[in-house]
């Protein structure tokens, strides 16, 4: 392999990484992924029941806005909290330089080493990073204590990934209910949420180097089980109310 394409995977991977770190990858998956199966079931749950196609969509409508409302809240909630929690840690990093700078450089002289460098070495380089407290922060945060402080996340990008995705997820399972009612919609929307939940399980998987068709149809049993249990569950209180 080349030097261009060894820089090129380096930077993917960095990239991957990062995306993963801010919180904005974690926030389109479950967005579109919960948008996908709670909305499939709502609609299918509330169709089983008999109700009519203008109580469907209501349903289908309102859970669409209050869960994408619900997940971006509670991804905002989330990240922000993350991001303050690590900020604190630097806060705590920063106030230690002040008094306790020589046992950092030898922690980090001692992370050094356990990743395989020469322990003379290592108390050279850490010496050497300590010159510049800034570097030295950044370098001993990400070596020893495990975090990027470039990368901690935004929480405004978590929950406007979570909120655009979960519905656009959620409408997937609804669209059919615009143009007509009854088995035909339940079918056609059981099926469209299928396949684009293959979709979903399919990025998953590829994401994470596992297994494509395993995500996949994973995914697909997911919707298809919650889609056969709430069609049940409707059916059940249907017939009672009658």
């Amino acid at each position: 392999m080349s030097e261009h394409q060894l820089t090129h995977v380096s930077k993917k991977l960095k990239e991957r990484a990062a995306l993963v770190q801010r919180g904005g990858l974690r926030a389109a998956v479950l967005g579109v992924n919960d948008g996908l199966v709670s909305t499939v079931c709502l609609v299918v749950g509330f169709a089983a029941t008999g109700a009519s196609t203008g109580v469907v969509l209501t349903a289908g409508l309102a859970g669409l806005l209050a869960g994408a409302i619900s997940m971006a809240a509670g991804e905002w909630i989330s990240v922000k909290a993350q991001v303050e929690l690590f900020e604190g840690v630097l806060s705590d990093l920063n106030a230690s330089m002040d008094t306790e700078k020589e046992h950092l450089v030898h922690s980090l002289a001692h992370t050094l080493a356990g990743g395989g460098m020469e322990i003379h070495t290592a108390h050279q380089a850490a010496k050497d990073i300590a010159r510049d407290d800034e570097d030295f922060m950044t370098i001993y945060a990400s070596q020893v204590i495990g975090m990027n402080k470039d990368e901690l996340g935004s929480p405004w990008i978590a929950a406007g990934s979570s909120f655009v995705l979960f519905a656009l997820g959620a409408f997937v399972p609804l669209a059919p209910w615009f143009f007509g009612g009854g088995m035909t919609a339940i079918v056609i929307s059981v099926i469209a949420t299928s396949l684009s939940g293959l979709v979903v399980g399919a990025f998953i998987a590829r994401s994470s180097g596992k297994n494509i068709a395993y995500g996949a149809i994973r995914q697909l049993l997911i919707i298809l089980g919650s889609s056969l249990v709430t069609y049940g569950i409707g059916y059940l209180f249907g017939v009672s109310t009658v």
